[in-house]
């Protein structure tokens, strides 16, 4: 079993970036897929990104240009960059991951069973 701790987040001014991480332990990256969701407030969440495998295959939801997704395996960890960050941007940040052996294909309509804490990301105008 996977624990997810997502860290990174902050106040930041409009057009900065910040780098999100989401920590693994329990269990190896590269056997999950690993997504970034976000939620603001009285808003719907919202899937970005995922990463899974060991050939760090990548699945981008629609309009996230301004969003990168990688994983560093040594360090067991999952990352989204984010940048030219508006205050729409502001939410809470999850990652959230589930085990490849039960997946088809990746995605982030797909119910996710492991989830972090979030980090909240603040960005002032």
């Amino acid at each position: 079993e996977v624990q997810l701790q997502a860290s990174g987040g902050g106040l930041v001014a409009a057009g900065g970036s910040l780098r999100l991480s989401c920590a693994a332990s329990g269990a190896r990256v590269r056997d999950y897929a690993i997504c970034w969701f976000r939620q603001a407030p009285g808003k719907e969440r919202e899937g970005l990104a995922c990463i899974a495998g060991g050939m760090g295959a990548t699945y981008y939801a629609d309009d996230t240009g301004r969003f990168a997704i990688s994983s560093d395996h040594a360090k067991n960890t999952v990352f989204l960059q984010t940048s030219s960050l508006k205050p729409e941007d502001t939410a809470v940040y999850y990652c959230a991951a589930k085990d490849l052996d039960l997946m088809d294909h990746i995605d982030v309509s797909q119910e996710y069973d492991y989830w972090g804490q979030g980090t909240q990301v603040t960005v002032s105008s």
